[in-house]
């Protein structure tokens, strides 16, 4: 499990951004709970996190409605299978609209690029 705290703030939300191979959905859920064992992501506002997998793509939005998709179609553009990424938000009071999802892709591109080493 890769993790990258604090991998960028907007308006006071604070982000999060984590991921690493999974085969399976039950191996998908199994990774946000152990994340989420860790009492700092448990507390947080969202957990929003995609994964494609052999027998079709999962999401979860977490509250965070649409995020995952944004995660979906990074991954799908990637060609990366059989790996969950999941980008995480502390919520800092001031509402972000249409930029959430920005935030979602910056951090999902922070994780992309340190996989990829590029």
């Amino acid at each position: 499990m890769k993790v990258i705290e604090n991998v960028l703030s907007d308006r006071g939300s604070k982000y999060a951004v984590a991921g690493g191979p999974v085969g399976s959905a039950d191996e998908a859920k199994a990774f946000v709970k152990s994340l989420c064992r860790r009492k700092k992501f448990a507390k947080a506002t969202h957990n929003t996190w995609a994964v494609l997998l052999p027998d079709g793509p999962l999401k979860n939005d977490d509250g965070e409605s649409g995020a995952g998709m944004v995660i979906l179609r990074m991954l799908e553009r990637e060609g990366l299978e059989g790996h969950i990424i999941v980008v995480t938000r502390w919520f800092g009071g001031t509402k972000l609209g249409g930029d959430r999802f920005r935030r979602v892709q910056d951090a999902v591109r922070v994780y992309l690029d340190g996989v990829s080493g590029g």
